[in-house]
């Protein structure tokens, strides 16, 4: 933004930074909370509604191109109030542009796997060769520390592309994707905040994700069914991938050990999956039930967490409360752990993962008997 601009607003006594963060947040929910209407509308009229299929949860046709709003509002606000992280990250607003256009793709026609996957792969390599985003030092987990460029780049965009898809297996239910966004969002940009005034950007595009999902919401959980919309793909992805984003600059600023960080946390890189700890969870999970069962990983199935709540006769809206509670539950006990040996939390961290995601199986169980 101009610099008289800027020296205007602080002059008024009001601090940049807020103008913009609170500025960011208010234009990002209008955004999303009024288009959603309209694209409810041209969705029903020209047909573009999910149908209920194999790993669906509803019973009737929905719309699902709650994403493209979500986009819109993203797509219009990060590079207004949040502008310096596209000089920071050249390539990070192609990359937002090329999986809003495959999600679309998806949604409206259906893609297959790998059209999705190499699209994925195409832009995890912007951000991580382009923007040089990525994992440069595992600080000491199974004894890894800095890691070779090449191998850091492999296991960087492999990193966004699980979390990404992982993302998309956890929107099953009314409300889950969208709160888990703003907890995760919230829990990061409370950190970027407190990492000191250069990660300012982070804080308001976490703000600004906040905001857009929060809109988005609002028809998601509504009763009525002339309101309720899905954020399909196209905002799974978007949201996974800036999630991913947000979690490896998270660990970046422990690695680059920047002066406005007032201390450094040694087991940032377990914080970080933590924070993430419910789609990394799922898909494992998911993977192993399969697995167990003799099926394809890729086949669609009802082993989700989510799916197991509503086996317990659970509404959607109490699954998501329950699984963001739990999810918080984590965050809450690994913060307090935060200072043990990075290994030890690691191993906490996943046993009450998968203590949370296999306890509906025994309570069901146990309901059936």
């Amino acid at each position: 933004m101009n610099n008289n601009f800027e020296t205007f607003i602080e002059s008024t006594g009001i601090s940049f930074f807020y103008f913009k963060l609170l500025l960011g947040f208010a234009f990002s929910f209008l955004i999303t909370y009024t288009a959603i209407p309209t694209i409810i509308k041209i969705s029903r009229r020209k047909n573009l509604m999910d149908e209920p299929g194999a790993r669906s949860s509803h019973l009737r046709k929905i719309p699902n191109l709650g994403g493209i709003a979500i986009f819109f509002s993203l797509g219009v606000c990060a590079p207004i109030f949040a502008y310096e992280l596209f000089d920071r990250y050249k390539f990070l607003f192609a990359s937002f542009i090329i999986l809003f256009f495959v999600g679309v793709m998806d949604d409206i026609m259906v893609l297959r796997a790998y059209k999705k996957l190499l699209a994925q792969i195409l832009v995890s390599s912007l951000v991580v060769i382009g923007s040089d985003v990525r994992i440069r030092s595992l600080f000491g987990v199974f004894g890894i520390y800095e890691v070779n460029y090449y191998l850091s780049v492999i296991f960087s965009i492999m990193t966004f592309i699980i979390l990404i898809n992982a993302f998309n297996l956890i929107d099953g239910i009314d409300g889950l994707a969208g709160c888990y966004t703003i907890a995760t969002s919230i829990l990061f940009g409370i950190s970027f905040y407190r990492l000191g005034p250069h990660n300012d950007p982070l804080v308001i595009l976490c703000a600004i994700i906040i905001a857009a999902s929060l809109g988005f919401l609002i028809y998601n959980l509504s009763n009525k069914r002339s309101t309720k919309i899905f954020m399909g793909d196209t905002g799974s992805m978007i949201l996974g991938f800036l999630l991913a984003f947000t979690g490896i600059s998270f660990i970046e600023i422990f690695i680059a050990k920047n002066d406005d960080v007032f201390y450094y946390l040694q087991t940032a890189p377990v914080i970080a999956v933590a924070i993430l700890i419910l789609p990394i969870i799922d898909t494992l999970t998911v993977i192993i039930t399969r697995i167990y069962h003799k099926k394809s990983v890729l086949s669609p199935d009802k082993n989700h967490i989510h799916h197991k709540l509503l086996n317990l006769g659970l509404t959607h809206r109490r699954s998501t409360a329950y699984i963001v509670a739990y999810y918080i539950f984590i965050i809450v006990v690994v913060y307090f752990l935060r200072h043990l040996k990075i290994n030890q939390l690691l191993i906490v961290v996943m046993l009450l993962g998968f203590l949370g995601a296999y306890l509906p199986i025994i309570l069901l169980r146990f309901k059936k008997d």
